[in-house]
């Protein structure tokens, strides 16, 4: 009965914005959560919103080679301001043409990755290719520039999270994480609920179940990230697909071999048993307060507007002597309603009704004395073989809901 309500609760959320859930035949069950478009609302603008969205990042997908060649073009642009004698002498001893010419044959490479990330996320939202050239018509019309960032950054977490490249960054990030729970007693029988908000591309969250025990949630409220981890998910094969990520960034680059070199992922493939949520952390999960046994956050808590928010739900969602796990920096985003220290973390998240507690050494040097945090250097984004490390002082605790 209850899969039967469920299933039905997502139809007629579906039915709200004409999206039909995809049924897997075989497990028995809907994979489609899409709390984030598909909320029902009298309001047009409300809906237009929502499914701007999902019709914004399918664009900026689909622009993907234009916006990339026309940075291309402006590099070209630039090489031309030096003198002709000087661009002699450039081509003669390392062929600057050459490097543009083959910079830009590879992205239309990534470009046939970027389309079959929109072919895929068309299909399982069920939005049709003329609803899409609509869209962009109209954006474009107005003069709407995609987001070649998000793009850039949803692709490149291929590497992060899922190829052999990432393997190093996963392994400064994920054990003290994993550690913590894989202590945690339970049984098949009585698995532990784990909820990872800000999941990304999803690979904590399928190290976590892949240690048993656990029913895991992950939730991301950016609809590039969703996209392609829902591509990530629709795939058979592993390493079967290839990206160049570095060949949008020239700097810090030690040969033009590794600036084009390619990554091969996945390394190894989504499990159907790990559920994402989509859609915003702080509104998505109404009605599951005390569900969860643990609460994850990975390099998430400094996304928020209002951390406040953040915290007052994690404490919410959890139950009595339910464990939050987290690890990250204090990287503030664009327009944060407060920017807290680590003391005001500690101090306020105390007051909400968490207890620090004790934490292995292994997970680096306390913070600052008499608390129970620890700081340790989490690479994050990084190309292991540039000349730029890029790496954070993550600040790593376990807190008990009171």
């Amino acid at each position: 009965m209850h899969s039967i309500l469920l299933f039905f609760y997502i139809f007629c959320l579906a039915w709200a914005k004409d999206i039909i859930p995809q049924y897997d035949a075989e497990l028995g069950v809907t994979h489609v959560f899409v709390t984030n478009i598909t909320i029902i609302d009298p309001s047009e603008s409300r809906q237009q919103e929502e499914y701007s969205r999902l019709q914004s990042p399918l664009h900026a997908f689909h622009r993907y080679k234009e916006r990339n060649l026309a940075e291309t073009k402006r590099w070209r642009d630039w090489y031309k301001k030096i003198p002709k004698k000087q661009r002699s002498i450039v081509e003669s001893t390392v062929k600057y043409t050459r490097k543009l010419n083959t910079v830009e044959h590879l992205f239309e490479t990534n470009e046939q990755l970027a389309h079959e990330i929109v072919k895929h996320g068309k299909q399982f939202y069920n939005i049709s290719q003329t609803e899409l050239d609509q869209f962009i018509k109209e954006n474009e019309k107005k003069g709407v520039n995609t987001d070649k960032t998000s793009v850039s950054q949803a692709m490149k977490h291929f590497v992060r999270d899922w190829a052999d490249e990432g393997y190093e960054e996963r392994q400064d990030a994920f054990p003290c994480v994993l550690g913590t729970l894989a202590n945690m007693s339970r049984t098949s029988e009585q698995p532990l609920r784990v909820l990872l908000p800000g999941a990304g591309l999803g690979r904590l969250a399928h190290e976590v179940n892949v240690l048993g025990g656990f029913e895991v949630t992950m939730n991301e409220w950016s609809m590039y990230m969703n996209l392609a981890y829902r591509y990530l998910s629709s795939l058979s094969s592993a390493n079967g697909k290839i990206f160049h990520p570095y060949i949008d960034w020239w700097s810090h680059q030690v040969t033009t071999a590794d600036l084009q070199r390619s990554v091969s992922f996945p390394d190894t493939l989504v499990s159907p048993s790990v559920l994402l949520v989509e859609g915003d952390f702080t509104t998505v999960f109404a009605e599951d307060a005390g569900k969860y046994d643990v609460i994850v956050t990975l390099f998430f808590i400094d996304t928020a507007r209002n951390l406040v928010s953040y915290f007052e739900n994690i404490h919410r969602l959890l139950r009595p002597g339910g464990k939050w796990i987290n690890l990250g920096p204090l990287l503030y985003g664009s327009a944060p309603f407060l920017q807290l220290s680590l003391d005001e973390i500690i101090a306020l998240t105390e007051h909400l009704g968490f207890k620090f507690q004790e934490t292995d050494a292994s997970c680096g040097d306390i913070t600052i004395p008499g608390m129970a945090v620890r700081g340790k250097e989490v690479a994050y984004a990084r190309n292991g073989k540039g000349l730029s490390k890029n790496a954070y002082q993550a600040q790593f605790w376990v807190a008990r809901k009171n």
